[in-house]
């Protein structure tokens, strides 16, 4: 098998990360047993008529995405890049918008700027959003970390949301820097550095003895305390998309099924394992059928693949100041259209299978 260029990688990220969230939206606050007893068969695209559309964990990829395209020299020129976008993506009335986000960006059009915008939150906000950081500065470790932080203290201030959403930017770095799926051992081991703090390390041991027993993904998020659904903490979700992940590298399909059948947060969840197998395989190790199906208009899976190329480019020349054009005022009647289907969905969940 061939070697996986830069760019392959980062479109894989791109792409897998709307993969992920679009496969598991439908599927959003369900438990695992809710999930079995409504949908039978292999996990398709279910979110209107066979076709799937991406919540905020996408766009907030794609959102940092643009902000590297422009400010990828300087962390604070980064952030302020950053904050804009989230506003006008709020105005854009997005749903489900989690509520700390919702807060900063308020705080954010209210005047506050981007250094005093946080809420204290555990959530997992800006894991959602820190793979493709990973990805573009995967062989520079300081900028790596301090741009992980501008992007994670727009929103949410608590060593648990920037552990988490450093340690999903680290796991990138490290598989786009050594050729072939991923080390589990290696990444257990840069995990552990992450921080001090008890329940990190013994969410790292719990992790590496799941995996050195080959427990199955729902075994490990048991272990967890999540043997129902996957909880919005950021301790919660991603240390379950990164063990799904390392559980069956080489296996996109295999990764984003066993980490969403375990419930709860899928769509966060998905995303980040669409990302982290995205990174490992490239666009042709996602399943052709699921990338056919994600229907996205005006931020398109081209305009995504579009934006990987650039940063892919970018990484090399190590330039900054490039753009991806495409037409933003559809935004508007799309999150219209959007959150028309999720109160549809709403409204399906008050009737059985329960």
């Amino acid at each position: 098998m061939s070697p996986i260029s830069a760019t392959d990688r980062f479109a894989g990220l791109l792409l897998g990360t709307a993969v992920g969230d679009a496969l598991g939206l439908p599927a959003e606050n369900l438990s695992a047993e809710r999930i079995r007893r409504r949908w039978r068969g292999k996990w398709r695209m279910r979110f209107i008529f066979g076709r799937g559309m991406v919540s905020d964990d996408t766009e907030h990829t794609m959102m940092v995405a643009r902000a590297l395209l422009t400010d990828a020299n300087d962390a604070k020129a980064f952030q302020r890049s950053l904050a804009w976008k989230l506003r006008w993506w709020f105005a854009g009335l997005p749903a489900g918008v989690g509520l700390a986000t919702a807060k900063a960006c308020i705080k954010l059009w209210a005047g506050f700027p981007p250094g005093k915008s946080a809420i204290n939150s555990a959530g997992s906000g800006p894991a959602m959003r820190s793979a493709i950081i990973g990805a573009r500065f995967a062989s520079d470790a300081r900028p790596r970390r301090e741009f992980v932080l501008a992007s994670s203290r727009l929103t949410h201030r608590g060593w648990q949301a920037e552990t988490a959403a450093a340690a999903v930017a680290e796991s990138v770095a490290l598989t786009m820097t050594n050729p072939g799926q991923p080390d589990a051992e290696k990444v257990i081991s840069v995990l552990r550095q992450l921080s001090p703090e008890i329940e990190w390390q013994n969410m790292v041991v719990t992790m590496e003895h799941s995996l050195n027993a080959r427990e199955a993904v729902s075994a490990f998020a048991a272990r967890l305390g999540l043997k129902q659904a996957v909880s919005g903490y950021a301790l919660h979700v991603v240390p379950v998309a990164l063990y799904a992940w390392l559980r069956h590298p080489g296996d996109f399909r295999n990764a984003l099924v066993s980490a969403l059948e375990c419930g709860g947060d899928t769509d966060t969840v998905g995303a980040i394992v669409g990302a982290l197998a995205g990174t490992s395989n490239g666009k042709a190790g996602i399943p052709e059928e699921w990338l056919r199906t994600v229907w996205e208009w005006p931020c398109s899976l081209p305009v995504m693949e579009q934006v990987a190329a650039v940063l892919a480019d970018q990484q090399q020349s190590r330039q900054s100041n490039a753009r991806v054009r495409y037409f933003w005022p559809g935004f508007l009647p799309r999150n219209l259209l959007f959150l028309a289907i999720v109160l549809a969905h709403g409204f399906r969940r008050m009737f059985p299978p329960y």
